[in-house]
């Protein structure tokens, strides 16, 4: 109940909800609170809603004992009040086609990616002759480390077996650092009828939900280190972090302490105080870094 008081104090034309490149875009993830691991009981799962742009939580809920994910994120999405226009960016675990249905019922649009979750899903993309298919390649650079990313589109084959589904894509992503070049390969699914760019750049966006929500929690609140484990105490005390997150949003000050010539040189870097809690599409990046 408070964590949809939370969302719901944000309408829909207000800055939190800004719209990327035309659309109101929604990246959906999920956070396990370490800390509050019980004797008797595994540590809670969140799964949050972060706005693309501006990176406030627009709604949240815990995974049911011997849950997952999958039917966490449809009650998730059942709980918004208006889903119209807008896309949302979810990761391999949620590319189902019950989720995609649900998306689409509510006016709203979907990017899935297929991974060796999928492996047959993934081998027949893989096997779409995409050497015939345009490029569109975008290249950034930071710190020294060098991205290349290529996407290319086309439209859904027949075979396609999820609602609404407008266009699939390969995404290539090459990465350069020191002279060590590493590529990924991943595959898209998506009812939306936007340009590969878009596509491409809803896809970057959607990562930034590790370092604009999970990474703030977990380094500057503490929030895997907080032995708060009582009732649902864990996860009101998240969603209060990821309002207080939201609202320096909002008003436009910073979510983290800037460095100062005072940061003591063994101050703890996001590398050993943040870990994934499963594999992801691309590295998990630092803040300031490049995704």
């Amino acid at each position: 109940m408070l964590t949809g008081s939370i969302g719901s104090w944000v309408p829909g034309p207000s800055p939190a909800c800004k719209t990327v490149q035309g659309r109101r875009v929604i990246a959906i993830d999920g956070k396990t609170v370490r800390g509050a691991r019980k004797k008797d009981a595994a540590a809670p799962h969140l799964v949050a809603a972060l706005a693309h742009g501006i990176g406030t939580v627009l709604g949240q809920v815990q995974v049911t004992q011997k849950s997952n994910e999958i039917p966490a994120v449809r009650d998730l999405l059942a709980g918004f009040e208006d889903l119209a226009g807008a896309v949302i960016t979810l990761d391999a675990m949620h590319t189902q086609t019950d989720t995609a249905a649900l998306i689409v019922s509510r006016g709203a649009d979907y990017v899935m990616t297929v991974k060796g979750n999928k492996p047959s899903l993934r081998q027949r993309l893989k096997a779409l002759p995409w050497a015939q298919v345009p490029a569109v390649s975008t290249i950034t650079t930071n710190r020294g480390r060098r991205s290349r990313r290529t996407i290319k589109t086309t439209t859904v084959p027949a075979w396609i077996d999820f609602a609404g589904a407008s266009q699939v894509a390969q995404l290539r992503r090459t990465v350069t650092v020191k002279g060590k070049k590493t590529v990924e390969i991943v595959y898209l699914i998506t009812s939306a009828d936007t340009d590969p760019s878009t596509l491409a750049n809803w896809v970057r966006e959607h990562w930034h939900i590790e370092n604009k929500l999970h990474w703030v929690r977990d380094v500057t609140y503490g929030e895997d280190k907080s032995l708060i484990r009582t009732g649902n105490a864990p996860r009101v005390m998240a969603s209060l972090r990821s309002l207080a997150i939201g609202l320096l949003r909002l008003a436009g000050q910073p979510t983290s302490p800037t460095p100062t010539d005072t940061t003591p040189a063994t101050q703890p870097g996001p590398s050993s105080s943040f870990k994934p809690h499963e594999p992801r599409l691309c590295r998990i990046p630092g803040p300031g870094e490049d995704q």
